[in-house]
């Protein structure tokens, strides 16, 4: 097979491997040789004509195009989306899963349930990080020895907490994702690790969110405590008291309905859309099944596709939220003289994706099928079951933290040029979109959705395979990630707002 058409409305089709001058495409010789995963013109189309794929406007002609050209950036203009939004015109009812699935997790005392047994660092402010990786530092594989059911003790870090306003979007989303890590079910204990002269004081995450200490969870300043080494001394101290009730915790059999994953993507190319993105959509749908939740993101990566999303908003409440953040993300873009389509990367455009309507059209597909049960603020607690969607940056490391911040315990992440992403506390299972790269990156890739293509294995089959690795990873399996000791550096709230 030379090329894969996705609906008979489409004017292109992708080349599954390179083609020369002149081969054969839909009874047309290609006019130029075509990259593979890149989209060969099928219909004659004029300039400002609309281009199709997915049977969706990916964009419009900026030249004449004839049947056998390439289509790409140099001939295809992106424009911001103005559309008539429908609400609710295609929900589709959530059949029960005939069998309730289970994993092995462990059930916190809130109720709330967690597929990994990590204690965390959580620092206030810039000022603090090189203090918490200290004290992180201290618990090599030796010193946990004695502690096999616990994951670790995970530092998490940033660049920010100070020189900021105390109030507005970028002060409450540190602040969300602050009480998210602190309340994970996938934390066993926390210590919380300040400055003292911050903007992000501690003190007032704990009035607001109504955080208590308790043996599990402390919190100090470098200041109060007189120094640099003596916190990292009275850190080391703390969590070593943690340590034997962390370990005390242990796996019992769960309900799958506790798994909330995380839907992600990076480093896409033409077969996200194709294969991987469809497989974990399916999965996801097999998710919502079991009265679990898939938790959508990356608001610019959506945009053009929104459509489809209003039309499965469970009410149009919901679908108003999410249309709310796209005329939000156009604001933002035009204020700070970008654009929309300043996203797909360099990358994303080797791998044959023109605009992001089109990546958008692809990075969609993850959500499946089933109704858009929420949508929520960045880190916000996801509290619908189902399906749902979180908004964030596309930038990967700051979508996952809102992500996991908001609840999630799993992160499942698609990707075509390749990426060796990792995330703590909740692991992350990496997707191939093409068997080339995840034979290539085989250290790296968890999965292989290329094989529906390189060999005819279907979208639900992959989907299945996928969703069974669910729950494994959330019993305990080690993902690749896991293993290569990924998901210390990738903590990064998203930055919202000045730097002062």
């Amino acid at each position: 097979m030379d090329f894969v058409r996705l609906d008979r409305a489409d004017t292109v089709v992708t080349a599954t491997r390179s083609l020369a001058l002149g081969t054969l495409v839909d009874g047309v010789a290609t006019t130029v040789s075509i990259p593979s995963g890149h989209k060969v013109a099928t219909a004659q189309m004029s300039v400002g004509d609309p281009v199709r794929k997915y049977a969706q406007l990916i964009g419009y002609a900026s030249q004449d195009i004839v049947p056998g050209d390439h289509v790409h950036t140099h001939n295809v203009d992106f424009r911001n989306t103005a559309m008539e939004y429908e609400f609710s015109t295609d929900l589709r009812p959530v059949a029960p899963a005939a069998k309730q699935d289970t994993f092995m997790g462990f059930r916190r005392e809130n109720g709330r349930v967690g597929t990994r047994n990590y204690i965390a660092i959580v620092t206030s402010v810039n000022c603090s990080a090189t203090a918490a990786r200290l004290i992180a530092d201290h618990f090599t594989p030796e010193v946990l020895s004695e502690y096999p059911n616990v994951d670790g003790v995970a530092a998490f870090v940033h660049g920010t907490g100070c020189g900021m306003a105390d109030s507005g979007d970028g002060f409450e989303a540190l602040q969300r994702v602050m009480w998210g890590y602190a309340k994970h079910p996938n934390h066993a204990g926390v210590l919380m690790v300040g400055l003292g002269c911050e903007m992000n004081q501690i003190d007032w995450l704990l009035e607001a969110y109504g955080l208590k200490h308790s043996p599990t969870f402390q919190t100090m300043n470098i200041q109060k405590v007189a120094g640099l080494r003596r916190t990292v001394e009275l850190g080391v101290q703390k969590i070593m008291a943690m340590l034997p009730i962390a370990e005390q915790a242990t796996r019992e059999e769960c309900s799958a309905s506790e798994l909330m994953v995380a839907l992600q993507c990076g480093g896409s190319d033409a077969w996200s859309g194709v294969t991987a993105n469809p497989a974990l959509g399916y999965a996801c749908d097999l998710l919502t099944a079991q009265g679990a939740t898939g938790v959508l993101a990356e608001t610019p990566e959506i945009y053009g596709a929104e459509h489809l999303l209003t039309r499965r908003a469970v009410d149009r409440k919901v679908g108003d939220k999410l249309i709310g953040l796209i005329k939000w993300w156009e604001d933002y873009t035009a204020r700070n003289h970008g654009s929309m389509d300043n996203n797909p990367s360099p990358g994303n455009k080797m791998g044959g994706l023109t605009t992001i309507l089109e990546k958008s059209l692809g990075a969609a597909s993850k959500g499946g099928t089933t109704p858009l049960m929420g949508v929520y603020k960045y880190a916000e607690p996801v509290t619908a079951r189902g399906f749902t969607f979180m908004d964030s940056p596309g930038y990967d490391p700051a979508s996952v933290t809102g992500q996991i911040a908001g609840g999630c315990n799993l992160v499942c992440f698609t990707t075509g040029r390749g990426s060796a992403f990792g995330s703590k506390p909740a692991p992350t299972i990496k997707i191939a979109t093409n068997s080339e790269m995840a034979n290539r990156m085989s250290e790296d890739m968890d999965v292989d959705a290329g094989e529906i293509l390189s060999k005819g294995i279907s979208v639900e089959e992959k989907g299945r395979e996928i969703y069974e690795m669910f729950l494994r990873v959330a019993s305990g399996e080690v993902t690749k990630s896991e293993g290569q000791g990924l998901g210390n550096y990738e903590f990064v709230p998203w930055q919202i707002g000045a730097v002062m």
